[in-house]
């Protein structure tokens, strides 16, 4: 450590918060850990699992604009809107359309590489000496397309990767049989990508970070945080459950629900619920080789411990609203043409709340005109494999040390309000 120790609060206890928590901790700083469920109860619970490196290109794209009324229209594609939530969230869609362009789509593949490009090293540095760096598999990560002309039709989002220094191979019909014989006729083409990893239980994985946290001295409270509390234009402390928890410092990483927070403190942050299905097939007859990415179904199949994890799909939906019948249809119906003739013993649901800012780009750094808030969410689909490194860089922040990256493009301040 360098400098002072301070006394942390840290609210949230996703993969961000956790991975802050941590950080702080080595770093000499008492640490206080709340949620108001606990550890990977959310979204860090239900993700797709993959260190997803090659993950910079956003969902915004050049065409969406285009592409998205239909793709609503089709109940075989991946996106679904509750039409009742429309009005709520049609001024956040607004400003998210707006950067449905190739220049907008690079500034944010631009920001999102430093954050999760070497996303296997930086789990593997916070895990290190904790029952969590088990639970991480080093691997290939591979898109499946039908066929050669469907991935040249992919060709932005490739040139992107490959402008970020991604290098692949290409795998076609026998080659992709001899490498792995599990997908059936409606997959002829993949990319094959190294070096990237997966975590073969997310939700037990946070659950050990947090676990060492708190075995080396580091303090966890459930609550609910309603406010910061500051004195003198710096934090004082946080108020949860009716009282105030003292703090020289605190750090707001609490998903997609940072915003009534972030709006305490002067920032109005358009972010929305990119609501995401998983299904889980426990001791499938058929397991893949390594974590795919189905380009036609826009889903992951992840191979997790007994069981093979399908996460995806986008709906607009709000926060409030129960699962959706479709979406989890859809998982079955494409598995089973990726795979065919898979089976299982059993299958388990789950809907959860991605953080999705309106620019593709998370929010990272010090809340201005506050001295000691710091921010940290915001990451789309990209949580768990960016959550390290976006926990490293609030902990030298809160430290006082000077990352080595440049911040501005997370910057909070790019939504401050007068």
């Amino acid at each position: 450590m360098t400098g002072e120790g301070k006394t942390v609060a840290v609210v949230g206890a996703g993969i961000v918060g956790v991975s802050t928590a941590l950080w702080l901790q080595r770093d000499g700083h008492d640490v206080v850990l709340i949620d108001r469920l606990g550890p990977a109860e959310g979204t860090s619970y239900g993700n797709g699992g993959v260190l997803a490196s090659c993950s910079v290109v956003p969902v915004t794209g050049p065409g969406l604009i285009v592409k998205a009324p239909r793709m609503l229209l089709d109940p075989n594609q991946p996106l679904f809107v509750k039409w009742s939530y429309l009005p709520k969230l049609s001024p956040w869609l607004v400003k998210y359309l707006g950067h449905a362009n190739a220049k907008d789509a690079k500034r944010a593949a631009e920001a999102l590489m430093p954050i999760v490009g070497d996303s296997l090293a930086d789990h593997q540095d916070l895990a290190a000496g904790t029952a969590a760096q088990e639970r991480i598999v080093p691997c290939d990560y591979l898109y499946l397309y039908r066929d050669r002309a469907h991935f040249e039709s992919d060709g932005f989002g490739w040139s992107v990767r490959k402008a970020h220094g991604f290098n692949w191979n290409t795998l076609e019909g026998d080659a992709l049989a001899a490498y792995d014989p599990a997908f059936g006729p409606s997959v002829d083409f993949a990319v094959q990508l190294a070096d990237h990893g997966r975590i073969d239980d997310p939700g037990q994985y946070v659950k050990d970070l947090a676990d060492h946290l708190t075995k080396n001295g580091g303090r966890f409270v459930k609550a609910d945080v309603s406010d910061i509390v500051h004195e003198g234009g710096q934090v004082s402390g946080v108020r949860a459950d009716g009282e105030t928890i003292a703090c020289d410092a605190a750090v707001v990483a609490t998903g997609v629900w940072s915003g009534p927070l972030s709006k305490k403190l002067g920032l109005t942050v358009p972010l929305e619920s990119e609501r995401g299905y998983h299904l889980e097939l426990w001791e499938p007859t058929v397991m893949p080789r390594a974590p795919v990415m189905v380009a036609a179904g826009k889903f992951v199949a992840t191979p997790m411990k007994d069981r093979l994890r399908l996460a995806g799909i986008v709906e607009f939906g709000g926060l409030d609203a129960p699962p959706s019948r479709a979406p989890f249809a859809l998982l079955e119906r494409n598995i089973k043409a990726a795979i065919p003739g898979i089976s299982w013993k059993e299958k388990t649901e789950w809907m959860g709340h991605r953080p999705s800012t309106a620019d593709s780009i998370p929010v990272i750094g010090a809340v201005p005109g506050l001295k000691n808030a710091f921010l940290g969410f915001g990451h789309h689909h990209v949580g768990l494999t960016g959550g390290p490194k976006t926990g490293r860089l609030l902990a030298q922040l809160v430290a006082g040390h000077a990352p080595n990256i440049d911040l501005a493009p997370y910057a909070p301040s790019r939504f401050r309000y007068d």
